[in-house]
């Protein structure tokens, strides 16, 4: 028999793709770690190119030239996203001015998103995950998102999927 017991929470992974979504979405962890006074470490992931379009690419313009471009694009796009959390982080502080103390960390990774969203909940032990789920119409309601789903199946820890409501008179 599993004894009830109330979680504690502490660490909140939040995994966002800067949409409408995830910025929805936050708004349920930034409630969540009001209530259980909990840090919030956001992660986004940028997904690395398959292996068939990087082989493209450099038989294209070459290896070399390739792996240059990549190292010096690869930093402007981490900048370019860093500024982006971090103002994403503070319009959502601002319209939540209690919620100040609740953004611990924002992480940039670059890889596939379930293993890297996998793999940070296990490095900060995190007590939950928050994250947006895409669903656009039937066939939406029937696929919540693969990353949202595959995250679900996989995660050891509890994980709150939240989709954008439904819009007044659809």
């Amino acid at each position: 028999m599993i004894s009830t017991v109330i979680p504690d929470i502490k660490k909140i992974l939040y995994t966002t793709d800067l949409s409408e979504n995830a910025r929805y979405a936050f708004g349920y962890a930034a409630a969540i770690a009001n209530r259980f006074d909990a840090n919030i470490t956001v992660l986004h992931v940028l997904q690395n190119m398959s292996p068939f379009a990087d082989s493209l690419v450099m038989n294209v313009i070459g290896e070399k030239k390739w792996e240059e471009l990549r190292k010096s694009n690869q930093q402007k796009v981490l900048d370019t996203v860093q500024e982006r959390l971090e103002k994403f982080c503070d319009d959502t502080n601002r319209e939540t001015p209690a919620c100040d103390f609740i953004t611990e960390r924002v992480v940039i990774e670059v890889g596939n998103p379930v293993e890297e969203i996998l793999r940070y909940v296990k490095k900060f032990d995190c007590d939950l995950v928050v994250m947006g789920a895409h669903g656009h119409g039937t066939i939406g309601d029937a696929m919540m998102g693969s990353t949202s789903r595959r995250v679900l199946r996989r995660c050891r820890k509890p994980v709150l999927v939240v989709r954008l409501p439904e819009k007044a008179g659809a």
